[in-house]
């Protein structure tokens, strides 16, 4: 038996609102113990479901380990992850499953969730109206491997390990390895923390002859070459496949993750699949201080498809990430057929993403260009069958317009939110910070943009590559800070659709205001821009790092080759109109910003 409590609170109208308070530990959990809690909060989580009203689970402060042993194993198709061949089994190991909840509140109060193994730490499948708050997650053995470097010599690298990566060595060759778990290559990135970026580059730990332990948690590789790597920067290597994801959020309407620090995610971040109104406020996206890690996440942290409603990413902190920091998207299907008048037959086309129903009767579609990305027709859902994992048979309202083309596409246009992402920090990432296709309000306001290495904000949509869609129609860009980020194929702002027709009588996007930001640079461009009608950049500060600051550039990252020096006054900026690229763009307005280089 558990006890149940009750409390009043008032609600944003000053009227009282009953609440039942439910204790994890009545469930039997013991904070700061090392048993598993999974079986206590699966009774918990059923207890509320079965409750009337808003709850409050309420979990006593204190340390939880959740095991895999007694982990639900559910299949989930999941956008973004991993392609039949990588992972013909999509069956997810879920940490916490919250299926069909309501008006449910958790809680942590500052407690800490330890996961074992590999799991998908939370899905939260056709909640309504839940919060998850004051919580910490983390892995106990992340799934990327860390490992310092002590020095390197003609043909050798010595690295310290990680206390949390694990390794086994079989006939000089190495192999990471954990709970359930293990692989021998991988992407690998490089951190540098003195100048705290972190970039990509080739894995060449996997082309040593010979690895030896030289002592407690030290590896000695042996190769046929010279290491480019300093002494003091950090090795990052990982498995590529995404077979779980950090937290998973389906089908749910009305979901807020609130001071909640997320320190670990294996495969994709935290996903948003088709659904609506989001919020995440004051998320800690970064490495637990206390673990000496540099990783926080496998892949993406936020990422978002097919979602509608309002969606708020805002005062968060986005630090040590293997790709990008926030993306949200729809996903372009293509037309692989027509068997009726009214009836459609349409395609996944990226191998990592499929299986999960891209439309609903009475989703309003437009049929897009491949070549241009561009619509010329709109209709709307009856009916959808899901033929398999790939195809969809759509039946529409209307008949089929003619002229479609072989490789044409359609966009589901009811699913696209509005979005705002303000007031957060974005470091230590290796790709992009925000990407954000979408047709309803954006705004991108007040953050801080670190050393990304690529562009700070992608505006894309794409029928050939990703198919993630669709057409910017009212963004706003402003109040921002970007220091150093990009380089110069990635602008700092980057409006790049993958169009193969670039024609600014046909624009892919509309409606950009860039404004009131803050850009410092040295040789990327503050601004690219391509098929775009009302594009605006005005009242924006663009710093140059001066020719003889060679110390001030290096620390604020804006290079990391100290060869570079040689060709810093030839290849600095000296106009804002060289920072700028347009490519088939119409009402452009590039009035009232400034611009000045930076003298020591």
């Amino acid at each position: 038996m558990f006890d149940i409590h009750h409390e009043v609170h008032p609600a944003d109208d000053d009227q009282p609102v009953h609440r039942t308070v439910l204790r994890l530990t009545d469930f039997g959990a013991v904070p700061d113990s090392d048993g598993d809690a999974q079986p206590a909060m699966r009774r918990a989580i059923e207890a509320a479901g079965r409750l009337e009203g808003p709850v409050l689970l309420d979990c006593p402060q204190g340390c939880y380990h959740f095991y895999p042993d007694a982990a639900l194993r559910v299949p989930y198709y999941i956008t973004n992850t991993a392609s039949e061949e990588e992972l013909p089994d999509v069956t997810k190991t879920a940490g916490l499953l919250l299926k069909g909840q309501r008006q449910l509140t958790l809680d942590g109060n500052g407690s800490l969730f330890l996961f074992h193994g590999k799991q998908t730490m939370l899905i939260l499948d056709g909640c309504t109206d839940m919060e998850i708050r004051n919580l910490h997650l983390d892995y106990v053995q992340p799934t990327v491997a860390e490992m310092t470097v002590e020095q390197c010599g003609a043909d050798f690298c010595e690295v310290t390990v990680h206390p949390d990566s694990r390794y086994e060595l079989i006939g000089g060759s190495l192999d990471w390895i954990g709970a359930g778990w293990r692989f021998c290559e991988g992407p690998m990135q490089v951190y540098d923390p003195v100048q705290n970026i972190t970039w990509r580059t080739d894995n060449w730990l996997a082309e040593a002859r010979l690895v030896e332990v030289i002592g407690p948690h030290s590896l000695r590789f042996s190769f046929g070459f010279r290491p480019d790597v300093a002494p003091g920067t950090v090795l990052q290597v990982r498995d590529g496949i995404r077979d779980q994801a950090g937290i998973f959020i389906t089908e749910c309407s009305g979901v807020t993750l609130q001071n909640t620090g997320v320190h670990f995610m294996h495969g994709l971040g935290i996903v948003g699949q088709f659904s609506r109104d989001l919020v995440f406020r004051q998320l800690d996206l970064s490495p637990r201080p206390e673990t000496g890690r540099t990783v926080a996440g496998f892949a993406d942290f936020i990422h978002l498809s097919g979602c509608r409603g309002q969606l708020l990413i805002e005062d968060s902190r986005f630090s040590g990430a293997h790709d990008d920091a926030i993306n949200v998207h729809g996903t372009y299907l293509r037309i692989a057929g027509q068997s009726a008048g009214n009836t459609l037959k349409v395609r996944f086309m990226h191998p990592q993403t499929y299986g999960f129903m891209a439309f609903h009767p009475g989703d309003e579609i437009e049929f897009v260009r491949a070549e241009s990305l561009t619509a010329y027709a709109a209709s709307r859902v009856a009916g959808v069958r899901q033929l398999n994992p790939r195809e969809l048979e759509l039946t529409l309202e209307g008949r089929v317009p003619p002229g479609i083309g072989g490789n044409d596409v359609i966009e589901n246009v009811t699913w696209t939110p509005e979005v705002e992402i303000r007031g957060n920090v974005f470091r230590r990432i290796p790709t992009r910070g925000i990407l954000v296709t979408t047709r309803r309000r954006t705004v991108i306001a007040d953050n801080v943009f670190e050393r990304m290495q690529m562009s700070a904000i992608l505006v894309a949509a794409d029928a050939e590559s990703w198919y993630e869609s669709g057409a910017v129609r009212d963004m706003t860009i402003t109040g921002n800070t970007f220091i150093a980020c990009g380089s110069s194929e990635a602008p700092v702002i980057h409006i790049a659709p993958e169009n193969k027709e670039a024609d600014s009588r046909a624009p892919v996007h509309r409606n950009i205001r860039i404004e009131h930001n803050l850009f410092e640079t040295w040789d990327t461009p503050v601004l690219s821009a391509r098929s775009t009608e009302g594009l605006t950049f005005r009242h924006n500060r663009v710093v140059v790092a001066a020719a003889d600051a060679g110390d001030r550039s290096r620390e604020m990252g804006i290079y990391k080759d100290k060869d570079k020096d040689k060709g810093m006054e030839k290849d600095r900026f000296s106009s804002l109109e060289k920072a700028v690229r347009l490519t088939a763009c119409s009402e452009v307005d590039l009035r009232e910003n400034s611009f000045c280089i930076e003298e020591q």
